[in-house]
């Protein structure tokens, strides 16, 4: 019996290196490969508890940095899709979920006609990268208050440059959470499932989101995790009172 083909996909993309021309290491040694799985199985579980048959493939990078100009994972994001047209056909949508540099990857990405959302973690959004490949497209970025390695104050910047190119927008803010998305793992892994299930139509927008991602052009779109969604059973770090209070600024580093 031939294999029925799937119904919608969705691509992977981990973190990287702001500089790598080297492979990315093997196995459980390439730590930012391993730090997406948890999503992936959450995506497939997902799936077949709706009895959806979404295909959910990681992309592999030849190189492990994003290497200036080269941009060389985007490159790697592309061949995925191409890949995928030619295996499934024109009509296949594709939600692309990124982290870090991989958010940037999926990002730029988003223009092949595959592509139908942008589900972005801890992006890294450079204030020079490109938006208007992301017109007539869902986008949602989520990132920490606390980031020390990519600034939530560009990826606010970025989300609505996106809304002003054409895109529908949206900015989720974890309070308490961190870059590598271990504090709060849990509310990170529901929520992005939430949000890709939501994009791909094989499940309801989290909350307030589908609201966020409908607003004009000039709206701001961002949302708080605790005040405007459900975090689920998850408590913001503090001194036993369950609230993070203070604000850190963002800042980028090597590793993304």
């Amino acid at each position: 019996m031939a294999q029925r083909p799937p119904s919608a996909a969705v691509l992977v993309l981990h973190g990287g290196r702001e500089s790598g021309t080297g492979p990315p290491p093997p196995g459980p040694l390439n730590l930012p490969g391993v730090r997406m799985r948890p999503f992936v199985r959450a995506l497939v579980r997902a799936a077949r508890a709706g009895g959806e048959d979404v295909l959910v493939r990681q992309v592999r990078y030849a190189h492990r940095g994003w290497n200036g100009d080269r941009a060389d994972p985007l490159h790697d994001a592309v061949a995925a899709l191409d890949v995928l047209r030619e295996e499934a056909g024109e009509e296949l949508p594709v939600v692309l979920l990124g982290h870090s540099m991989g958010a940037r990857a999926a990002l730029r990405a988003a223009g092949h006609p595959l592509v139908r959302g942008v589900v972005g973690l801890a992006p890294w959004c450079p204030a020079g990268d490109p938006v208007t490949q992301l017109a007539g497209r869902d986008v949602v970025l989520v990132h920490s208050n606390r980031d020390r390695l990519t600034s939530p104050q560009a990826t606010q910047s970025l989300t609505a440059r996106a809304r002003r190119a054409g895109a529908r927008t949206c900015m989720v803010t974890v309070r308490g959470g961190d870059h590598a998305m271990i504090r709060r793992a849990g509310a990170w892994h529901r929520l992005t499932t939430g949000l890709v299930s939501g994009l791909l139509g094989s499940g309801s927008l989290p909350g307030a989101v589908g609201g966020a991602l409908a607003l004009p052009a000039t709206a701001e779109g961002t949302l708080d995790l605790d005040s405007d969604l459900d975090p689920g059973p998850d408590l913001l770090p503090d001194s036993g009172r369950g609230r993070f209070r203070g604000r850190d600024r963002g800042r980028t580093g090597a590793r993304r």
